[in-house]
């Protein structure tokens, strides 16, 4: 099965091609950087950060851009409250934006343009927008005519017709803002300098862009009139990328992008996340409080990009004891290799791993829209096999599976799951306060197995607990033990 996606554009799942073959242009409508990243910004750049991992695993050159929104009344009404200005807190924030990133193990992107960067291309698009007559100047302001674009609402599925006063922009007829429009629904392009803000010289005077057009012109300038992929998040559809397209598409007389995709929204608790609400959490008091990043990564994997998703207690448990699953495949190859004479297997990974039926298997499900769920299954069933194999390495010293098939499924497990970007090295074997190494806890877990087949409980369970008061967990079930420390 080739790749197929949704596509918002035309509500149905189409075969994806590119406008040149073998490379994806790929643009991510980016944060406004005015606060910490939350769980909805964890979602939406795990999401597309593994749709491009994926498409890269099979054989696309991806060009990906990601933009920060570095102007805004929300970035403005930060530094006052700061007492400070709109650069220093679009700068303070995107950089913890990094930050967080990085702790997630997001890849980053190939340019993050800024609005403020692109100034001369915002304006560039609003001129052309004029001389079009898709655009119109009032006095210092200028508007996006709607009804002159005739497909306005193709994306969201909205008409113009249908839509009440107020019910995208919250209008006030007697504002004056309103009352310079030709028609309810046009949006600004460019906004009059007001006192006290940033602003900057244009053939309509001082002033700064509108938020649509910033994109508009990001797009343009980095990527070309037509894209590939132009993903958000499901919020975005109307009107921010509503917008974008009857800017662009109004001056190009091209589609802006072939393929539109949105990732789902994140509630908490089954509530919207606000901060009114006292749910609003950051990725990085998140993390702080002790939740593993790939655990996090694990939970947005685990439902369709598409569908919302519901972050609770239990689900970050879940996630969390999957990923203790996960990890133990993982490291199977760094804890064992030696042990079976065969060397660092870690040295080989990636290099001339050839085909098999996991990777296929594991390409014919994501390329399902996406179906990352589909692909952890494949993973899971990959890292179920090496537990496997590992208790009867504990238990018996030796494998009686053939160390090249072993090699196979541990680097085959390694580069899927680096695939959706959940990745696990050994820890630096160390002697810890408790003073046993990972080998010596493993020989203890051994000879207590020992003990328990020979019916001698009060030994395996002096073992166990000799283990617990140095701080060493031993979990058993169907499939073995398993140890943490702590």
């Amino acid at each position: 099965m080739t790749l197929s996606i949704y596509n918002t554009l035309t509500r149905r799942q189409e075969p994806f091609t590119t406008v040149e073959p073998g490379k994806v242009k790929m643009y991510y409508c980016g944060v406004t950087v005015y606060d910490y990243c939350h769980l909805g910004h964890a979602r939406a750049c795990i999401a597309w950060d593994v749709v491009r991992r994926y498409l890269e695993f099979i054989g696309y050159d991806v060009r990906y851009i990601q933009n920060f929104t570095d102007i805004d009344d929300k970035i403005l009404n930060r530094a006052r409250q700061e007492k400070s200005t709109m650069e220093a807190v679009a700068e303070r924030y995107i950089q913890a934006y990094f930050e967080d990133m990085s702790r997630l193990g997001i890849i980053e992107a190939n340019e993050y343009p800024r609005a403020t960067y692109t100034m001369n291309g915002i304006q560039r698009l609003i001129q052309d927008l004029e001389h079009k007559g898709f655009a119109y100047p009032a006095n210092g302001d200028v508007y996006y005519a709607v009804q002159k674009f005739d497909e306005y609402g193709k994306l969201s599925g909205r008409k113009l017709e249908d839509l009440q006063v107020g019910g995208s922009e919250r209008v006030n007829i007697k504002d004056a803002e309103y009352q310079k429009k030709q028609y309810p629904f046009d949006f600004a392009l460019w906004k009059a300098a007001k006192p006290g803000e940033p602003a900057w010289e244009s053939p309509w005077g001082k002033g700064r862009p509108g938020w649509h057009i910033e994109c508009s012109a990001m797009v343009r300038d980095r990527l070309g009139d037509t894209i590939d992929i132009h993903a958000g998040g499901a919020d975005l559809i109307f009107p921010h990328h509503e917008n974008e397209i009857a800017q662009s598409e109004a001056v190009t007389g091209k589609p802006l992008a072939n393929y539109w995709l949105h990732n789902g929204m994140v509630k908490v608790d089954g509530e919207k996340m606000s901060k009114s609400l006292g749910n609003f959490t950051t990725i990085r008091d998140l993390l702080d409080r002790g939740v593993d990043p790939m655990a996090l990564r694990l939970f947005v994997l685990m439902a369709q990009y598409r569908k919302p998703i519901d972050f609770t207690d239990e689900a970050i448990l879940a996630a969390t004891n999957g990923w203790h699953r996960l990890k133990e495949g993982l490291l199977f190859g760094y804890q064992y290799a030696k042990k079976l004479g065969t060397g660092d297997w870690g040295l080989g990974i990636g290099n001339n791993l050839t085909s098999n039926t996991y990777i296929e298997r594991f390409k014919e499900v994501v390329n399902d829209d996406f179906n990352f769920p589909g692909g952890l299954a494949v993973i899971f069933e990959l890292a179920k096999e090496l537990i496997r194999e590992k208790n009867i390495i504990v238990h018996k010293g030796k494998t009686e599976t053939a160390v090249d098939k072993l090699l196979q499924q541990w680097q085959t497990l390694v580069t899927l799951a680096d695939v959706l970007g959940l990745t696990a090295q050994p820890e630096i074997e160390t002697i810890s306060n408790d003073g046993l190494s990972n080998a010596e806890i493993e020989d203890l877990i051994q000879k207590r197995q020992e003990a328990r087949k020979a019916k001698n409980f009060h030994e395996s369970d002096r073992i166990r607990d000799d283990l617990l008061l140095k701080g060493i967990t031993l979990i058993d079930n169907h499939e073995g033990t398993r140890w943490y420390r702590g």
